[in-house]
């Protein structure tokens, strides 16, 4: 970090002596300004805002005095020198109340000014970085707040509405506004029965990133809320003067369409709200965007714009209502509410005949897969069980059959969810959250702050529940992350690293050297001498 300094003395020979004994490049320390007198000390100061101030006493004008107690009412964190030719202790007594770090009698011994700079200025780059990393860590702090209370409004579980809201960027609470968009992997069914838990982490976060940068690109004001494996609702920001475009959304949708399809290979399905949206209506815009992901006639269109009339028939969403109705019961474990819609969804299926089945077909199979992606985020089915229901629904080709299979798919979900213990609840959601954040500052107290518990009850259950601690936990998914990044992107080491939340490349190599024996670059040469017959076929299409 380089420094800004000036120098004011009303000698101009120590002005000048200043400048070429002490080394300043070679303390990375810029020389901005000097001054003869404090009140052009005072202008230099206000313009050039140094971090290092070496300043006389006795001047003409304005003192050393003087200046200091002018320079403190808008810069409280510059570091001053005094320089005095006086030995009275009634002027180094004066100049105390100002914060002075160190003062320096005439003649000057330029040996220990020099390192008295050196000693300032390694001060100030420490506390800068300090200020940053807790700036940062704030910032975070703020942001997951406010993803946490986004998160709560669009699956309008609890009670949010009157919880204070925290602001991202200058927006008023209540008269938030949001572009939104719900972005699906495409052929999603298919894709999940063929990855197993690493796959799905690795797709999950390369995505997510993908959009991450896509929208920071744009210079949009923006969240991300992956809300289940998949499924990402991104919000964006409309604060007046700002005026909703629908084309302009189009085109940002189109965007990281293009993106996720350029870098994976993989196609997506993002549908937006063809209006503003505010807070009080994200969870009902939600819904609308997903039931337009899956009763849009065009299978085809990757980028939908909501509009109820032209997606599905009458009956479709007649049953779409109910199955909301169960999965919001389900997902509140409220097994009055979730076996009544069950039943009333149940009535309305087995009323239709057989030969209903080609129609209805889209519904029954989205029913399946938003029940099975509800259970594995409430982690109440394994994958090798999961796979098992789908064998089971493939083999049926009527819709009692189907139906039976979701039947028990509910009970067995409503029974798994009233057993689970709140402290397994809570580290779920703490997984879930590390898991979608690995690039993004990680510590206990913040994920206690998110869990709304203390630090150490966080850390106890964490242990508990994981048999490990939260930074042995964290380290190993970041490691991972890490080994598949390098084995299948052609990204630097540097960003990688960023990628799985270490900002400097020396300290990620360092722990990724401790935890796999290999520095990054021999482990990632070491991947590519492999065949490619070893590598798996879906590894090759990660490019990005």
């Amino acid at each position: 970090m380089r420094l800004k300094a000036i120098l004011v003395d009303d000698e101009v020979n120590i002005l000048k002596n200043l400048q070429a004994v002490i080394p300043w490049e070679e303390l990375d320390i810029e020389l901005v300004g000097t001054a003869r007198n404090g009140e052009q000390a005072l202008e230099l100061a206000r313009t050039e805002r140094p971090q290092l101030i070496m300043c006389d006493i006795r001047m003409p004008v304005m003192d050393g005095i003087e200046f200091l107690g002018a320079l403190r009412e808008f810069d409280t964190e510059a570091e001053v020198i005094m320089m005095t030719g006086y030995q009275d202790f009634s002027y180094v007594r004066s100049v105390i109340r100002y914060e002075v770090k160190d003062y320096i009698l005439k003649p000057i011994d330029y040996e220990e000014l020099a390192e008295t700079i050196k000693r300032l200025a390694n001060g100030v780059r420490e506390r800068s970085i300090e200020q940053h990393s807790m700036r940062q860590e704030w910032k975070q702090v703020v942001h997951l707040a406010y993803e946490k209370m986004l998160y709560d409004r669009i699956t309008d579980l609890g009670d949010t509405a009157s919880r204070p809201f925290p602001k991202l960027g200058e927006s008023e609470d209540e008269n938030q506004a949001f572009a939104m968009m719900l972005v699906d992997v495409e052929d999603y069914t298919k894709r999940v029965r063929s990855w197993d838990d690493k796959e799905r982490k690795l797709w999950n976060f390369a995505i997510h990133n993908i959009l991450q940068d896509n929208l920071t690109g744009i210079g949009v004001s923006h969240s991300i809320v992956q809300v289940r494996s998949g499924e990402w609702c991104v919000l964006i920001e409309r604060t007046p003067p700002d005026i909703y475009n629908l084309d302009q959304c189009v085109s940002w949708a189109e965007t990281l369409r293009l993106a996720v399809n350029k870098y994976l290979k993989m196609s997506i399905r993002v549908a937006l709200h063809p209006a503003e949206t505010t807070l009080i209506q994200l969870a009902k815009t939600y819904k609308s965007l997903q039931r337009s992901l899956y009763l849009y006639s065009s299978a085809n269109a990757g980028v939908i714009v909501s509009q109820k009339s032209k997606g599905g028939s009458e009956t479709s969403h007649q049953l779409w209502d109910k199955i909301e109705e169960m999965v919001t019961g389900l997902k509140r474990c409220d097994r009055r509410r979730t076996e009544t819609a069950l039943k009333e969804l149940d009535d309305s299926f087995r009323s239709l005949p057989d030969t209903s089945f080609e129609r209805v077909a889209p519904i029954l199979h989205y029913l399946c897969l938003h029940l099975l992606r509800e259970m594995r985020a409430m982690d109440v089915i394994t994958r090798e069980e999961e796979l098992a229901i789908w064998r089971q629904i493939d083999m049926h080709q009527g819709i009692r059959e189907t139906l039976q299979v979701i039947n028990g798919l509910v009970d067995r979900s409503l029974e798994s969810a009233l057993k689970k213990k709140t402290s397994d609840v809570l580290m779920l959601s703490a997984r879930d959250y590390i898991e979608r954040n690995l690039s993004a500052e990680l510590s206990i107290d913040m994920l206690a702050d998110y869990l709304g518990i203390s630090g150490s009850y966080y850390s106890l259950l964490f242990k508990q529940h994981f048999g490990e601690t939260f930074v042995e936990y964290v380290t190993k998914q970041r490691m991972e992350m890490a080994r598949s990044l390098l084995a299948l992107s052609d990204k630097s080491v540097t960003q990688i690293g960023q990628m799985v939340g270490y900002a400097e490349r020396r300290y990620f190599t360092r722990v990724f050297s401790k935890y796999t024996g290999m520095l990054p670059s021999e482990y990632r040469e070491r991947q590519q001498n492999r065949s490619g017959a070893e590598q798996p076929a879906w590894a090759n299409r990660l490019e990005g």
